[in-house]
């Protein structure tokens, strides 16, 4: 049974930083792309970032560019998100995703795998 696994979500100050864990387990996850998205109470689940299966390209949503950095460890089979200068608006249910194969992408639709979601809360 395949499980993505969140983990280091928490509530941190504007400004702050944390660094979300996501770890896959029921396969191996070493040739398939990774992301994560995101929902905020009474919004759309939005995409945030996604690396390939090399870990060589990573594509970020526009909003989160240049403060967040998605890597990942594929002998650990782990994919991470390091989120820094934290706003308010960073606050959501963040989810880990994953495809079988394939190439990173953007959209809900192409990938096979979620987690279950760790909440983010941003304080002003």
């Amino acid at each position: 049974q395949v499980q993505l696994v969140e983990s280091g979500g928490g509530l941190v100050q504007a400004g702050g930083s944390l660094r979300l864990s996501c770890a896959a387990s029921g396969r191996t996850f070493s040739s398939s792309p990774m992301g994560w998205f995101r929902q905020a109470p009474g919004k759309e689940r939005e995409f945030v970032a996604a690396i390939s299966w090399k870990g060589s390209t990573t594509y970020y949503a526009h909003f989160v560019r240049g403060r967040f950095t998605i890597s990942r460890d594929n002998a650990k089979n782990t994919v991470y998100l390091q989120m820094n200068s934290l706003k308010p608006e960073d606050t959501a249910v963040y989810y880990c995703v994953a495809q079988r194969d394939g190439t990173a992408s953007s959209l809900r639709s192409q990938y096979d795998y979620w987690g279950q979601g760790t909440q983010v809360t941003v304080s002003s």
